[in-house]
């Protein structure tokens, strides 16, 4: 009788842990060091310290909030296109800019056997604009890749595409 109590105690007691860490802020995907996500609005009153200027977010297809990301989905879908590797040399409340490498998929014969290639891309966000859904976050609106050399066939040099909200 002695054991099912306490098996029953570290049963719920390792439920309750999952569940605080799964619904505390830390369970949301961490910001990259030196970018941290910054809302513009003051600390709590007593502290002293001030958030610095708006930086606009980039909205993945999961509405997660990213500043430099180092990956990027771009078919939501499917997966078939993303970018990765991405250097950013700008970020700043009009326009941000990096360089990285679009992976897409050929999908030859079909998508579920085809070949991911990758293509050099200059990539550049648009369009700060408030985000529905966080409303003290500013968002980007719009995304055009310049393909620097090579392209997937049926790609324009320029390709531009409105982002999630």
């Amino acid at each position: 009788m002695r054991g099912a109590l306490v098996g029953t105690a570290v049963t719920l007691a390792a439920g309750a842990l999952l569940t605080t860490a799964m619904t505390t802020p830390s369970a949301s995907p961490p910001t990259p060091p030196g970018s941290s996500v910054q809302t513009g609005s003051p600390t709590p009153s007593g502290t002293g310290v001030q958030a610095g200027p708006v930086r606009p977010v980039l909205v993945d297809c999961f509405f997660h909030k990213n500043v430099r990301p180092v990956e990027f989905i771009l078919a939501c879908g499917d997966g078939n296109s993303r970018l990765a590797g991405l250097h950013w040399t700008q970020w700043s409340p009009n326009e941000a800019k990096a360089v990285g490498v679009n992976w897409v998929n050929d999908c030859t014969p079909y998508c579920a056997a085809g070949t991911f290639r990758q293509y050099p891309v200059v990539i550049r966000l648009t369009g700060d604009q408030q985000w529905k859904r966080h409303p003290a976050f500013q968002r980007f609106t719009q995304m055009s890749l310049t393909y620097s050399g090579a392209r997937p066939e049926g790609f324009n040099q320029v390709m531009t595409y409105p982002l999630w909200d």
